[in-house]
C-alpha cells in the first residue's frame, strides 16, 4: 500500500522532514519511492519556508491511491491540494463538540432505559414466589420481631451498666 508520508531528516531536536511517496512496509526514514516535498515545523507557520509541495506530483500520486498519513493531510489541506481531514485519529474530538454533547446526553439517558426494564423484569419474576412464602409466614414473623425489639434494647442498656461497674 502507498502512503504519502513525513521522513524525518535534520540533527537532534531540530527535525526537518521530507515529505515522500513510500510502501508503507517500509521503515519511516527508510527506501521511499519519491520525494515530493519538505515540511520544516521549526519555522513560523506565515513563511513559504515552512513547507514545500510539488502539487502535481502529488495529485497524481493520490490518483493513484496513494493515502496521506493524518500529518501530511493535514499540510495538504491547509495547501488546498485535498479536502482538510477531521481532528485526528480520535474519532471523538473528529466531532464537533456540539454534536458530541448531544451524544454525550443520549448514553447517559439511554443505559438508564435499557437498565430500567431489565430491573423490573427480574423483580416481576421473583416478586411472585416470594409472595406466597411471606403471606403466610408474615404475622408469625412479625410479633416476634416486635417483642424481641424491646427485649434486646434492654439488654444493651443492662450490659453497659455492667462494664461501668
Amino acid at each position: 500500500m502507498l502512503k504519502l508520508r513525513l521522513s524525518r531528516g535534520g540533527t537532534k531536536k531540530r527535525p526537518v522532514y521530507k515529505v515522500v511517496v513510500a510502501d508503507s512496509r517500509f521503515a519511516r526514514d527508510g527506501r521511499f519511492i519519491e520525494k515530493v516535498g519538505f515540511f520544516n515545523p521549526l519555522l513560523p507557520k506565515e513563511k513559504k519556508e515552512r513547507v514545500g509541495l510539488e502539487a502535481e506530483r502529488i495529485k497524481y500520486w493520490l490518483g493513484q491511491g496513494a493515502k496521506p498519513t493524518t500529518r501530511v493531510a493535514r499540510i495538504l489541506g491547509e495547501n488546498e491540494l485535498m479536502p482538510m481531514p477531521a481532528n485526528g485519529n480520535n474519532p471523538i474530538k473528529a466531532v464537533p463538540k456540539k454534536e458530541r454533547n448531544k451524544k454525550e446526553e443520549d448514553n447517559k439517558e439511554a443505559p438508564k432505559a435499557d437498565a430500567a426494564p431489565k430491573e423490573e423484569a427480574p423483580k416481576a419474576e421473583a416478586a411472585p414466589k416470594e409472595e406466597a412464602p411471606k403471606a403466610d409466614a408474615a404475622p408469625k414473623e412479625e410479633a416476634p420481631k416486635a417483642e424481641a425489639a424491646p427485649a434486646a434494647e434492654a439488654l444493651k442498656e443492662e450490659a453497659p451498666a455492667e462494664e461501668k461497674k
